[in-house]
C-alpha cells in the first residue's frame, strides 16, 4: 500500500494564472518526486501549465531546483521567471 500525503503547492506569477489559483493541495505518495508533481500538474492544467513549467524552477525546503528527481516534500513552490528585481 502506498502512503499518500497532501503536498502543498504554491503558484506564483504565470504559474498562478495557468492554475487559476495561488495554492492547492495535491494527493501524492509521500515519496513523490518533482517529476511526479510536474506530471500531475500537466495532466490537470494542460498546455498553459506546460508552457510555464518548461521554464520554471521549484522551491523545496528553501532550495531552488530544477532537478525532477528530487523528493517533493510537504511544500513545493512553482517559480516561473520573474521580470524586474
Amino acid at each position: 500500500m502506498v502512503d499518500v500525503t497532501g503536498i502543498s503547492i504554491r503558484y506564483f506569477a504565470a504559474a498562478a494564472d495557468a492554475a487559476g489559483c495561488t495554492k492547492e493541495t495535491l494527493d501524492l505518495p509521500a515519496s513523490a518526486d518533482l517529476g511526479q508533481v510536474k506530471e500531475l500538474l500537466l495532466a490537470k492544467y494542460g498546455p498553459d501549465m506546460q508552457r510555464v513549467l518548461s521554464v520554471s524552477a521549484f522551491l523545496v525546503d528553501s532550495e531552488l531546483t530544477r532537478d525532477l528527481t528530487r523528493t517533493a516534500g510537504a511544500q513545493v513552490d512553482v517559480l516561473p521567471p520573474f521580470a524586474g528585481g
